[in-house]
């Protein structure tokens, strides 16, 4: 039998609900597989089913989980791939779009920075990998990325060539080190881009330039990721439905 090992002060569900995002993020149940129906849940935490139910409710609303009709409730697999293009436009001359070509310029340990540190919920100078990402389109820069992972999640990173697995990460976070994105929060700003990130860019150092933060977390909430993207603002683009 499980127990609940949550803050006794709150509520049984949301005590059974942390303990089932804490399970997710341990990969107990992977993206895409099913959990135990709620009566096999109530059986091996000695809750009733409506406790049990409220839990899964919790993680439902919250895009944890989803509920198939006459299938089950599955892990929810969240789809990241097109964040940056909602805000960049990469198109050809006749009006096409494009998606850039990923290249990894660096990876490399090193000691967090407090504001990297402050992100992550890590100690300062604590390990981490740093990744250099630049996208390109013809050869062409029009991204720059840093991104930040804690080293106690991502070490086999650094064992292989990044280059050689793809255009996406998070993949590669999930198939090489078993640790799976399930919601980011992204922050939007501007800022004059300085030297190093005009370099990687190929453009004037003091150029406008779109950044975008993102916080990527796994299911139990703890942070995974923080990267920023830097864009020429001559590829930003912005627009919503009002209704």
């Amino acid at each position: 039998m499980n127990s609940l090992s949550s803050d006794v002060r709150l509520p049984l569900y949301q005590r059974l609900r942390d303990q089932l995002a804490e399970q997710i993020a341990n990969n107990r149940w992977r993206p895409g597989e099913a959990i135990p129906t709620e009566a096999a849940l109530s059986a091996e935490y000695k809750l009733s089913t409506g406790t049990v139910r409220k839990a899964v409710d919790a993680l439902v609303s919250e895009g944890v989980l989803e509920r198939q009709q006459g299938r089950g409730t599955f892990v929810r697999r969240p789809q990241f791939q097109s964040s940056l293009f909602r805000f960049f436009r990469f198109q050809t001359a006749a009006g096409e779009r494009q998606v850039p070509e990923s290249r990894i310029l660096s990876i490399e340990p090193v000691a967090a920075p407090s504001a990297v540190a402050h992100a992550l919920g890590l100690p300062i100078d604590s390990p981490v990998i740093r990744i250099v990402r630049v996208r390109l389109l013809d050869v062409q820069p029009v991204l720059a990325e840093e991104i930040w992972l804690p080293r106690s999640r991502f070490q086999p990173l650094l064992e292989i060539d990044l280059n050689r697995k793809g255009p996406l990460l998070y993949p590669i976070y999930e198939e090489v080190c078993g640790q799976v994105v399930a919601s980011a929060e992204e922050t939007l700003t501007a800022e004059s881009v300085n030297d190093v990130h005009a370099r990687l860019l190929k453009i004037p150092i003091n150029s406008p330039v779109v950044v975008i933060e993102r916080l990527a977390r796994d299911y139990a909430g703890a942070p995974l990721e923080w990267r920023r993207s830097r864009g020429h603002a001559e590829h930003f683009r912005y627009s919503v439905d009002i209704r």
